[in-house]
C-alpha cells in the first residue's frame, strides 16, 4: 500500500534558476528536515482553522506536490483546452524518471484521464511529468512557472514548485497551511472531480493499478486526497473527510512512519468532527517519538471477513446490555477495520438507522494483525435483514449471520470505549 510511495531517489526536475527571492527557500536542517511535524484541520466550507501546529514551518511536498498539477490539470478541463480523452504524448523526460512511475515508454501516448488516476492512486512520477509538459506546451519550467504563479493567486505565500510530480528538489517548499489552502480549492472550485480522489483501483492496459491512500478504506467518511515520501519529505499525509455533510481537511507532514502519519490523521479529524480523540501536544510528541515502529499494511485497511478468530468484544454505551431474548440471535456484521475509533463509528451509525440491537466491536487476529471487527448483535432475523438492506442502500458493507447464544453473550463492559 503507502510503502510504494516511498521508492524515490534523489534527483530534481528541472530546478529553477537560483535567484535572491528563491534563496530563502533553501534551508539546511533547521529547515523542511527540522525535527516535529506539521499539522492542520480545516473546515472546507468555511476555511476555519480547527487546529495547527507549526502549520507555517517549510517542509518538502513530496508527491503532494501533484496536487497543484491536478488543480491546473482540472482548471484547463473546466475551460475547455482539452478533455479527459485527450491523448497526451509521453517525452524521454518523462519515461526516465525515477519510480513510482506506470512504465510509461518514448513515443506512446495516454489519455488525460488515466494520467489523473495514476496521479490520484499510486502517485504516477511519469504519468505527472507527462502532464506537466502538456499543460506547459512541451516545457517543464513552464509549468513549473504556472505551478507558482497558481499557488500566488490561491494565497500559497511560502510554497515554491519546482516540477510537477513531486521528485527531490531542494527549492520545492510548501506548508501545512499552504497545502490545505490548495486542497479546500481543489474542493470548492472543482466538486465534478471528486470522484478521482475516491477511486481505490482501475483498470491500465490489463494491469489492475491500486490507490495507495489507506485513509480510504479505513476512515468512515474519507473522501481523499493524497500521500507523499522522500527520504527528506518522510511521510506526508492530506485527508478530506465528510460525515453528516460537514467537510474537513487534514493535513500531517514529516511524519515519521505512515503508521503516526494515519495515527495523526485520525485523531484530528476524530476531533474535528466531535468524537473522543482531540489532539493534544502530548500527542504530537508521540508522533515524533514513537516507542516502536509503525508498520502500516500492504492491503486494504477494510474488509469483509467470512471466518475469524474472536479475542475480544467490547459493547457500545448506547447499547446497554440486556437478555437475549428467543429468535434474537442474529448479526448484522458490518466489516473490519483497523482502527477502533472506525469499528465503533460504524457500529453505532448502523444502530442509529433502526434503534434496534447491540452495537458493539470485537477485537480479533486476522493474517497476524489486530484489527476491530463492528457488528449489531441481538437482532431478529428479519431485523438483521433490515439493518444490512438499509446499511447497502448507504452504500456500507453488511452481512446477515446467525450466532449461537454463547457467543453473543462474550461481552465484556470492563473495557472504555
Amino acid at each position: 500500500m503507502l510503502a510504494i510511495a516511498g521508492m524515490y531517489v534523489a534527483g530534481a526536475l528541472v530546478p529553477l534558476p537560483a535567484s535572491a527571492n528563491e534563496h530563502r527557500y533553501h534551508h539546511a536542517a533547521s529547515g523542511p528536515t527540522s525535527p516535529g511535524i506539521s499539522s492542520i484541520l480545516v473546515d472546507a466550507r468555511t476555511g476555519k482553522i480547527i487546529s495547527a501546529h507549526d502549520e507555517d514551518v517549510s517542509r518538502y511536498p513530496a508527491s503532494l506536490t501533484k496536487l497543484m498539477t491536478l488543480d491546473l490539470a482540472f482548471q484547463a478541463l473546466v475551460t475547455h483546452q482539452m478533455t479527459l480523452d485527450t491523448r497526451i504524448p509521453i517525452s524521454s523526460q518523462a519515461a526516465s524518471v525515477e519510480p513510482v512511475k506506470l512504465g510509461l515508454r518514448p513515443g506512446e501516448n495516454i489519455t488525460v484521464r488515466d494520467a489523473i488516476l495514476a496521479m490520484t492512486t499510486m502517485s504516477a512520477n511519469d504519468a505527472a511529468t507527462a502532464l506537466g509538459q502538456y499543460l506547459g506546451h512541451g516545457s517543464l519550467t513552464r509549468f513549473a512557472h504556472m505551478m507558482n504563479e497558481r499557488a500566488h493567486v490561491l494565497g500559497m505565500g511560502r510554497t515554491r514548485f519546482t516540477n510537477p510530480s513531486g521528485l527531490p528538489s531542494p527549492y520545492q517548499v510548501t506548508t501545512a497551511r499552504d497545502l490545505s489552502m490548495l486542497t479546500r480549492n481543489i474542493l470548492c472550485d472543482y466538486p465534478q472531480f471528486q470522484d478521482f480522489f475516491e477511486v481505490t483501483s482501475f483498470q491500465f492496459r490489463g494491469r489492475t493499478i491500486f490507490s495507495n491512500n489507506g485513509m480510504l478504506k479505513s476512515y468512515a467518511g474519507a473522501t481523499g486526497m493524497k500521500t507523499g515520501y522522500t527520504n527528506l519529505a518522510r511521510h506526508n499525509l492530506i485527508t478530506t473527510a465528510n460525515r453528516h455533510g460537514r467537510e474537513l481537511i487534514g493535513v500531517v507532514l514529516h511524519e515519521p512512519s505512515w503508521g503516526t502519519a494515519y495515527t495523526q490523521m485520525t485523531a484530528m479529524l476524530d476531533h474535528g468532527f466531535g468524537g473522543h480523540v482531540p489532539m493534544t501536544h502530548a500527542m504530537v510528541e508521540a508522533a515524533n517519538h514513537p516507542a516502536s515502529p509503525d508498520i502500516m499494511p500492504a492491503r486494504p485497511e477494510v474488509e469483509t471477513v467470512a471466518s475469524r478468530t474472536p479475542e475480544h468484544v467490547t459493547a457500545l454505551p448506547d447499547s446497554p446490555r440486556h437478555e437475549q431474548a428467543a429468535g434474537k440471535q442474529w448479526v448484522a456484521q458490518l466489516g473490519l477495520y483497523y482502527y477502533k475509533t472506525n469499528a465503533r463509528y460504524a457500529a453505532l451509525k448502523a444502530r442509529r438507522l433502526h434503534g434496534r440491537g447491540i452495537a458493539q466491536i470485537e477485537h480479533v487476529h486476522r493474517h497476524g494483525k489486530d484489527l476491530w471487527l463492528a457488528q449489531l448483535t441481538g437482532l431478529t432475523h428479519d431485523g438483521a435483514h433490515d439493518t444490512c438492506h438499509a446499511m447497502n442502500a448507504h452504500g456500507r458493507q453488511c452481512d446477515v449471520l446467525r450466532m449461537d447464544a454463547d457467543h453473543l453473550a462474550m461481552l465484556d463492559t470492563s473495557e472504555g470505549t
